[in-house]
């Protein structure tokens, strides 16, 4: 069933056509990917960052990343390394790989070039049918509708719709609202313009649907409970998890971090101080040590308590005990890590960590001096 009807949608589309590019026109945000003549490498590049992360977070790391990384060539010369090691911090770093990976294909299969071709984006790493069609039609004027948060907002709205959000037959319709909606002479406008207007006018909270250029013709704004919209499933609790992690020290007053392992999985190919999460009915002493022997084979004695870290992710929240560590038997094996290396304090910037760990490296360095193992064990 649609979401409205055929008379409904020809009403919006004519709303559409003479009010939304002209309020665009006033209301764009000046946006560095935003610099004419469209690039598609940057189209592509600030499509990834801006998945779930805010633009405001996304602009400093566009400038950073396209200064040291200008093309899909130099992107697939560098090492993965140093491509995460610009992404720290933002967050979802699959993104990171899955750039890598692309820029690869790029230069190994199209000339070093994004192919306009929407079959062909899609079949490229981390591309969804979101990103796939809005690369497609800001970089390629190809007629394809973007859904995104704030789309979907926006047309949730339009159309007072009653069903959850969170379901794929409501995606499914609210992507037909979009296609039906979609001006096939100026997509890529369009598609920018919804995005624009989600993210300044019809907002989560508090939208202000006076200045909003389809006001007129918005149920949910005639019902005076824009908020209402779009209708959720109440989230369950996110799951809390409680973590150590060893700030392991040699006689040199060097400090043991291992990566993360690089073919997937969360944070991968990432830094970190070693460690894991507790089991029920151990102590916090007794987890790292586990967790120390378990992942690189080490025999530890923990000592005195550094920090504890807490983080949010997309489905979790962490509390990330660190303590000072030594070695009482064993060196360090591979055994749950990809590999390892001993660095003071000052050679931290050389490696990509995650927020978290992040957390243990700022408060290592704001100790009075450096950590010597004398300090912490006799």
């Amino acid at each position: 069933m649609p979401v409205v009807s055929q008379q409904t949608v020809q009403a919006l589309r004519r709303a559409v056509r003479s009010r939304l590019p002209p309020w665009f026109a006033r209301r764009a945000r000046a946006l560095p990917w935003r610099a004419e003549p469209r690039q598609p490498y940057a189209v592509w590049i600030s499509e990834m960052m801006l998945q779930q992360t805010r633009v405001e977070t996304v602009i400093p790391y566009f400038r950073r990343f396209l200064a040291r990384f200008p093309d899909p060539a130099a992107l697939a010369a560098a090492p993965l390394q140093d491509v995460l090691k610009l992404w720290e911090g933002l967050g979802y770093y699959s993104r990171a790989r899955h750039i890598h990976q692309t820029a690869r294909i790029l230069v190994r299969d199209f000339g070093g070039r994004l192919p306009a071709d929407p079959a062909q984006l899609a079949a490229l790493p981390g591309l969804g049918p979101y990103a796939t069609a809005a690369i497609a039609s800001l970089a390629f004027g190809q007629p394809l509708a973007v859904l995104d948060g704030n789309v979907m907002r926006v047309l949730a709205r339009l159309a007072a719709l009653d069903d959850d959000i969170g379901l794929a037959a409501t995606k499914k319709k609210l992507q037909e609202l979009a296609d039906a909606l979609l001006l096939r002479d100026k997509p890529g406008t369009v598609n920018e313009a919804w995005m624009e207007l989600g993210a300044l006018v019809c907002t989560p909270r508090s939208p202000r649907c006076g200045e909003c250029p389809l006001h007129g013709t918005c149920r949910a704004a005639k019902l005076k409970t824009p908020e209402a919209f779009p209708r959720k499933k109440k989230k369950e609790k996110i799951p809390h998890k409680i973590v150590g992690a060893a700030v392991i020290l040699n006689r040199k007053n060097q400090i043991l971090i291992a990566q993360r392992n690089p073919e997937g999985g969360m944070l991968a190919g990432l830094w970190e101080f070693p460690g894991g999460k507790q089991a029920k009915g151990e102590t916090m002493r007794q987890c790292i040590r586990r967790e120390l022997q378990e992942e690189m084979g080490l025999d530890l004695e923990v000592g005195a308590h550094l920090v504890t870290v807490h983080h949010v992710y997309s489905h979790f929240t962490i509390d990330l005990h660190a303590h000072f560590a030594r070695i009482r038997s064993g060196r360090p094996r591979h055994l749950e890590c990809a590999g390892h290396a001993w660095v003071t304090p000052a050679e931290f910037d050389r490696y990509p960590f995650s927020k978290a760990d992040h957390g243990i490296i700022h408060a290592i360095r704001a100790l009075p001096q450096p950590p010597h193992l004398r300090d912490y064990f006799k």
